[in-house]
């Protein structure tokens, strides 16, 4: 798939003998794109095609559903890891200083003083306010996305600047591998 494409859940497992698989989502419209009849998108033996949700229930803060290619829970197990989207021009509209994940993917961080903190590679939730995560050839930091700390985002320029407190990002610096 291209950069045209805008993930909205991952498949992570077989759920049940029915064919139903376990999906994280990585959307905040999970209910819209996963309902019953809904249509997504997804790249299998090097080809993108169209899949249509069949049932559908959150579980958990997963979503448990069914589409209409899967029968099994042996087919359901081949698509472990398979990417779930939609075209970018099916998202929503967001409010301001609301952004998507894969806009930040990328995006440079710098302090107001210029220094440079890393690059974003994701998003981290789950902890309150959600975690940009920095990297660079120092290792990963976590950053909180809160307006007091991120205080511009450049999507055009991909560029953010950060005003952390004074030894934020240090004491958050894990050291790669």
């Amino acid at each position: 798939m291209t950069d045209d494409w805008v993930t909205v859940g991952i498949i992570v497992r077989p759920h049940g003998h029915r064919g139903a698989v376990m999906v994280v989502p990585q959307t905040d419209f999970a209910a819209e794109r996963f309902r019953p009849g809904a249509e997504l998108y997804w790249r299998r033996d090097d080809k993108d095609s169209i899949v249509r949700v069949t049932d559908s229930r959150e579980y958990k803060g997963r979503w448990v559903i069914t589409l209409d290619s899967v029968a099994s829970m042996n087919e359901a197990e081949l698509l472990r890891g398979v990417e779930l989207r939609v075209p970018t021009g099916k998202r929503h509209a967001l409010n301001e200083r609301e952004y998507y994940v894969h806009d930040l993917e990328g995006c440079a961080v710098v302090t107001p003083a210029g220094e440079t903190v890393g690059t974003v590679t994701g998003i981290q939730f789950g902890s309150g306010a959600p975690l940009l995560s920095i990297v660079d050839e120092r290792g990963e930091v976590l950053v909180p996305m809160v307006e007091g700390i991120c205080r511009e985002i450049d999507l055009e320029g991909k560029r953010i600047v950060v005003d952390p407190p004074a030894g934020l990002i240090e004491l958050n610096r894990r050291k790669p591998a």
